[in-house]
């Protein structure tokens, strides 16, 4: 398990060099190292490989050379981040893949809103997303804003927003949302959805929802008291209350729990999907992480004989060492993933 190393895909779309930033500046933060991936699978017949451009029908090293020149963009945008990324080529179907290097990480960072590419494949049904059925959290960074306007991500997190409910996997995000929060000195925002009919003038009703969300935030409380944590009841929807508060968050927490459920309104590919309307990054913290993690402290501290269940990768994983993207190259990547970025490089001479 690379519990220090966050891994983040890499397809050559803006979104995914956009995604890159994001992990990159987390890692420096956090002092973690960054490994960039691009996977990739051959077809059988004349298809579009990765973001924009055309691989013949086997043809191994057209898409090997394309993986090298998308690694060099992603790795020009982690190095002006300050972070040297190891570079690592996959070869097989992208879902199948973040799937299983799931296991091997303690989080997966991937962009949204690409055309097509790996944010299609990974986020374009709830059966086949990645969220849903990873074995470690995922970060899902937006590209643009439901207008596609370019968004602007802060490189400091000031606020956390986490959707609170009573699920394992609803406590579990409540944890690492308090521990996120934390890590940035940032304000955590719990919000507890309540049904729509609910009536929040009620000072009694009101009352009620609020002891339960106290009950929740009991343990974040002491085992975070430097946290200045506000709560938040609000009688609606789930995604539409969340997707508001990606608006004035720098990132939103979300517990996970698989099939159906929240998952499905959190990944679906219509107007309620969270995922696919967020504006600002979405931690989410999947059930088969949770259960994992359960498993684990049942078993108690296991030898490295019996930790059969993380599977070696080094058989479809290898590291491909590249170059650093021209300056040019890089500018114009900076320039179409952040419509501040000329404003940022000015203030930083």
């Amino acid at each position: 398990m690379n519990d220090n190393t966050i891994l983040v895909g890499a397809d050559g779309s803006h979104a995914s060099y956009k995604a890159t930033w994001w992990a990159a500046n987390y890692a420096k933060h956090m002092g973690m190292s960054l490994q960039i991936v691009c996977a990739y699978s051959l077809p059988s017949y004349a298809a579009v490989s990765f973001d924009a451009t055309y691989t013949s029908m086997g043809d191994d090293n057209v898409a090997h050379n394309d993986a090298q020149e998308i690694l060099s963009k992603a790795k020009a945008i982690a190095d002006e981040q300050g972070v040297d990324a190891q570079t690592l080529i996959v070869t097989g179907d992208p879902s199948s893949v973040f799937v299983e290097l799931s296991r091997n990480y303690n989080l997966i960072v991937i962009g949204n809103r690409g055309k097509g590419g790996l944010a299609e494949r990974l986020l374009g049904t709830t059966s086949s997303s990645l969220p849903a059925y990873a074995y470690c959290p995922i970060v899902v960074v937006p590209y643009t804003d439901d207008k596609d306007n370019l968004l602007h991500l802060n490189n400091v997190i000031t606020k956390v927003a986490v959707g609170s409910d009573d699920t394992k996997w609803g406590l579990r995000a409540l944890q690492i949302a308090a521990d996120f929060a934390s890590n940035w000195g940032a304000e955590l925002d719990a919000i507890s959805v309540v049904p729509a009919s609910t009536n929040l003038d009620d000072a009694a009703e009101k009352q009620k929802f609020e002891g339960v969300l106290d009950a929740r935030l009991e343990s974040i409380r002491a085992t975070h008291p430097e946290l200045n944590i506000r709560k938040s009841i609000v009688a609606g929807h789930a995604v539409e209350t969340l997707t508001k508060a990606s608006r004035t968050h720098d990132i939103v927490v979300v517990g996970s729990c698989g099939r159906g459920g929240l998952t499905g309104l959190l990944l679906n590919s219509t107007s309620q999907g969270l995922l696919q309307h967020s504006a600002s990054p979405v931690y989410v913290v999947p059930r088969k992480f949770v259960e994992a993690e359960e498993q684990r402290m049942k078993e108690g501290e296991t030898s490295a004989g019996e930790t059969a269940e993380v599977k070696s990768l080094d058989e479809f994983v290898k590291e491909m060492p590249v170059e650093r993207a021209k300056p040019e190259v890089e500018q114009q990547i900076e320039n179409a993933i952040d419509p501040k970025a000329h404003e940022y490089q000015q203030d930083n001479k």
